[in-house]
């Protein structure tokens, strides 16, 4: 990310035009010549110096440090979209947002409840499964219904639970896990500084030499879309084409399980809505 200074110049005098004395809680005072909150004014509530601010304005500053980036943004009032914008543009990451943890947003879990067709199921960027459709309940086992721990995370029962891997073929399984692990890097990044995050991956590497060999290549990845190949013990060899769809926030996601069309999995799922949980694998969550 680079410095983009002419660009957060213009975006810094719009966001100080739109604002009011009043909306920031300070007095209208005699007339003004041009709309929105004075240089001054700004510089005052983000407690940095007019000149400074002037010069940013100016798309002539040095680039501005988060800490600076987080007063100016409180000052003039940024939602959290624009915040981001801003820091953006001065050529940081964006500071890591709210994060729903394992309460699952409503509209998530509306769109959950419209999917039973298809297995689907709700995980956080980590990997923990917070909920699941019937169909995706018959398929993997059932596993959100386990209170918050490690058992319910798909990274850690797939490096130290051997039975959750007997359900995909054999010659898949190192792909599959350098596909988890650099997917678990990608969302430990996004996160920063968060210990849930650096709990689990220390969890992992004292469990799991594989796993630490595979975090120490560094490879980042984040799982979007792949073909997917399992047994299940009542139907029979699946195959799935795998989607995941990313909250804005990219802290949970849907993931869909649909059978390519004309395929032998299309019959099995018919079979699968009839058998149900009861003859799922143990639990190997996707």
């Amino acid at each position: 990310m680079t410095l983009d200074r002419r660009e957060l110049a213009d975006f810094l005098r719009r966001a100080r035009e739109r604002l009011t004395p009043r909306e920031v809680g300070l007095p209208d005072g005699p007339r003004r010549r041009t709309p929105g909150l004075r240089r001054q004014e700004v510089a005052q509530l983000a407690a940095m110096s007019a000149d400074y601010l002037m010069r940013l304005e100016q798309a002539r500053s040095p680039q501005p440090s988060p800490q600076m980036l987080a007063a100016l943004a409180r000052a003039l009032r940024l939602t959290a979209d624009e915040r981001d914008h801003l820091h953006l543009l001065a050529g940081h990451r964006p500071p890591a947002g709210e994060l729903a943890g394992l309460h699952v947003r409503p509209a998530l879990m509306h769109l959950l409840d419209q999917l039973s067709g298809v297995p689907a199921q709700i995980l956080t960027d980590l990997g923990d499964v917070l909920a699941q459709n019937a169909l995706a309940e018959a398929l993997f086992g059932c596993v959100c219904t386990i209170e918050e721990g490690p058992d319910r995370n798909v990274a850690w029962r797939w490096f130290t639970d051997p039975f959750v891997r007997e359900a995909y073929p054999v010659e898949e399984h190192e792909a599959r896990s350098r596909e988890v692990v650099a997917d678990l890097r990608a969302a430990v990044a996004r996160r920063g500084t968060d210990p849930v995050a650096a709990a689990l991956v220390d969890r992992l590497h004292a469990a799991s030499e594989e796993f630490t060999a595979l975090w120490e290549r560094h490879e980042v990845a984040v799982r979007r879309r792949s073909r997917m190949r399992l047994v299940h013990p009542a139907v029979g060899p699946m195959e799935f084409d795998f989607e995941a769809l990313l909250a804005p926030a990219e802290d949970q996601r849907v993931r869909l399980f649909t059978p390519p069309p004309g395929s032998r999995t299309v019959d099995a799922l018919e079979l699968l809505k009839v058998v149900g949980p009861e003859t799922a694998h143990r639990s190997h969550a996707g």
